[in-house]
């Protein structure tokens, strides 16, 4: 392993930390002097931070934020100073906050300026579109029947689909219809800079941070049903039978989306299943018929294409990962109300297939019009070494993985399947996919060709085009498309591209904002497992014991992963005080002196009780309870509870419902909380109301304890002369 030294410190890269003030030990001083308190970063990997305050007392169990001024070389702590008060450890919103300033990301509200900049779209000012746009664009709105298919209760609607046939029959057009964000936000105004600065739509388990105003990402750019919008589109027309490209077109267009569809409704009419789509409600038998059909057949076209299109892809090697993620669910309201894993629809991978196209094909035309100057996205190779979980679990299991190529790693985990568990091939994926190195985006001219490979969809170029609503790289991109389409007609651009060196400074703040989204994602799940199960005794409450798969095997215990909530963690075998968990009758699990005993593909304790046997994708029982810090965030803790797995989980049983049962007690537990806390606040005066005066402490009695303290300082002088 490489090793190395610090010679020197170019720049502090400090920023805004997190701490709390810890409990005070002894009786609370009867003076208002500054202390010196070392308050707890919120960050295990930070040292306590020196703050001087006088509301030491007053902040005690608060999150606060503060920024460090300076660290003598003397000191095992750095000085800093308080900048605001967050609320009480432990809250909610204190702990949301919490998450989004430990990742660094700041997302106010809008500013007027910004908004300023934003066209109006009212009841008494409707939006309408410019008549030289319309006469710019192709028009798509009468000649295509176009629509959407995304999660329930989706607002954003960035990407449209399209596809007709062509020639009698003997060709086909395929077409992918984005939100022209573009023309709304101009490059360098206010809107733009707050974008690039945000990067991503941030999303937490319970919400979410739009990286543009409401007026464009949930109307003006949204591609709602029904509504004539801007759009940029990218058009293929294929050969019938062997869906070669012929030709492609890129270029803005006016479109109408006919039908907003929701990824099951799209799966129920290609199923032949009988559904109701609710832009047919109104219509009669006969209309709504032959309506419903045109609908149908196009599923089918584009369900057929993306086959093609996914097969393709496979041959060169392309994965089939998988993840714990989930999508956020919306109520009418437009809050989140709930996560909930996506359940395994193809029209999930039609879609999928039909953006990763258009996303191809942009980047093939951005890259070869500015071979120097072009915003992609490259997927490195993952090192080998990554991989080793994965195949250490697999051969325990009994499967072979072969990881030299992406080929031969997809082929190999579509292999190992367990017909009698599903899950076992679900864990594998998830493991491939922890392996992976993380996609980023870079400007072309920094890159080699070879480099520019995408190693997961096994494609020669990739860029993201599609969803410029909620990812600032999106909006590069387009300005890129526009200006390589502006050449194509021989008209120059006008305006001057980034420069190489622009580009790769762009791509490199966009990767370390999506770390940050990412990474805030993850935490506030964590959050949200932790406030749910806290509210609740795990030795009675049986939401509180799970059914969890045993994936890997260590030297005390063994790591499993919890489907219902989507929890990953270890469960130990052997405590601090060297016992040892031992099987009783009827799997129940209790804690005695032993043993313990690893093996490759499962791990053994032996104790009064003889000897018991974990092994590996195992389903067990687990007792889920919090262990809490004042100072840092919550964690699970997971423990054995039986060795056989839970009676009531089950292949049948809904893996939605413990999740989306989280989020939605802890939100409710939360304002309860909020409301019993504003409910015990004493009542205002009429005059604290009018002059904003409080009662006590005021002026008058904090001016009268100053100048009984300076008295004491005088009496405590002479004393001493």
């Amino acid at each position: 392993m490489p090793t190395g030294r610090v010679m020197g410190i170019l720049q502090r890269n400090w920023r805004d930390y997190v701490v709390t003030f810890p409990p005070r030990e002894g009786p609370p001083p009867q003076t208002r002097n500054t202390q010196r308190i070392l308050a707890v970063p919120w960050d295990h990997r930070i040292p306590k931070i020196r703050i001087s305050t006088q509301q030491a007392d007053a902040l005690q169990d608060h999150r606060v934020v503060v920024r460090i001024d300076s660290w003598e070389s003397t000191s095992l702590y750095p000085n800093g100073h308080s900048v605001r008060v967050l609320g009480k450890a432990g809250e909610l919103e204190t702990e949301i906050q919490t998450i989004l300033i430990e990742n660094c990301i700041h997302v106010p509200p809008f500013s007027d300026a910004q908004l300023k900049e934003m066209p109006v779209n009212s009841a008494e000012k409707p939006w309408r579109m410019d008549p030289v746009q319309v006469a710019e664009r192709r028009d798509l709105r009468e000649s295509h029947l176009v629509f959407s298919i995304d999660p329930k209760g989706c607002e954003d609607v960035d990407d449209t689909l399209s596809v007709r046939s062509l020639a009698g029959g003997k060709l086909l057009e395929l077409g992918v219809h984005i939100a022209d964000v573009t023309h709304f936000v101009t490059e360098g105004s206010l809107t733009d800079l707050e974008a690039r600065s945000r990067a991503t739509t941030y999303y937490l388990a319970d919400r979410r941070y739009d990286m543009l105003p409401g007026v464009l990402s949930a109307d003006l750019c949204s591609l709602l049903g029904g509504v004539d919008r801007y759009a940029m589109s990218v058009m293929w027309e294929l050969d019938a039978e062997t869906l070669v490209v012929n030709k492609v077109w890129f270029g803005r267009s006016l479109i109408r989306s006919s039908y907003q569809l929701h990824y099951e409704l799209a799966q129920a009419l290609l199923d032949g299943e009988q559904a109701e789509v609710p832009e047919l409600a109104g219509l009669g038998s006969e209309e709504k018929d032959s309506k419903l059909a045109q609908l149908t057949q196009a599923l089918e076209m584009l369900t057929h294409v993306a086959r093609h299109l996914r097969a393709q892809r496979d041959r060169g090697g392309a994965l089939e990962l998988e993840g714990v993620e989930v999508r956020a669910q919306l109520d009418k309201d437009k809050n989140i109300t709930a996560l909930v894993p996506r359940q395994p629809l193809e029209v999930h991978e039609t879609v999928a297939e039909c953006m990763i196209h258009a996303n191809h094909w942009v980047a093939r035309k951005i890259q070869e019009t500015f071979p120097h100057q072009a915003l992609l996205r490259r997927h490195p190779p993952p090192r080998q070494e990554f991989f080793s979980q994965l195949v250490e679990s697999a051969t325990a299991g009994g499967f072979t993985i072969d990881t030299r190529t992406n080929k031969a790693l997809a082929d190999s985990l579509d292999q190992a399947v367990d017909p009698q568990d599903p899950m076992v091939n679900r864990l594998l994926r998830i493991m491939a996919t922890t392996a992976m190195s993380q996609a980023v985006y870079f400007s072309t001219g920094l890159q080699s060709l070879d480099q520019f490979y995408h190693y997961g969809l096994a494609l020669d170029r990739y860029t993201h085009f599609t969803s410029p609503i909620r990812r600032y790289a999106d909006i590069v991109v387009h300005r890129l498309l526009t200006a390589a389409i502006t050449l194509d007609r021989g008209v120059d651009p006008g305006k001057a591209l980034a420069s190489n060196k622009e580009l790769e400074e762009t791509a490199h703040h966009i990767n370390n904002k999506n770390r940050a989204a990412q990474q805030a994602q993850k935490i506030s799940t964590e959050l949200f497992q932790c406030l749910y199960f806290k509210e609740r005794d795990p030795q009675s409450d049986q939401s509180c014991v799970a059914d969890a798969v045993i994936y890997s095997i260590r030297d005390n215990g063994v790591l499993v992963f919890i489907s219902e909530y989507g929890v990953k963690g270890p469960v130990y075998l052997r405590n601090r005080e060297g016992q040892v968990v031992a099987v009783g009758l009827e799997g129940s699990c209790e804690w005695q002196s032993g043993s313990v005993r690893r093996y490759s593909d499962h791990i053994s304790t032996t104790s009064s009780c003889g000897t018991s046997t974990f092994r590996l994708f195992d389903h067990i029982s687990v007792r889920i309870s919090v262990r809490s810090t004042n100072c840092h965030a919550d964690t699970l803790t997971l423990e054995v509870t039986s060795n056989r797995p839970l009676l009531s989980a089950g292949p049948q049983q809904p893996r939605s419902q413990g999740r989306s049962q989280l989020v939605q007690e802890v939100v409710r537990l939360a304002e309860e909380a909020a409301q019993e806390k504003a409910s015990r606040k004493p009542k205002v005066s009429k005059e604290e109301r009018e002059f904003s005066q409080s009662k006590t402490p005021n002026l008058y009695s904090l001016l009268e304890e100053i100048r009984e303290l300076a008295l004491l300082d005088l009496e405590g002088g002479g004393a001493g002369l």
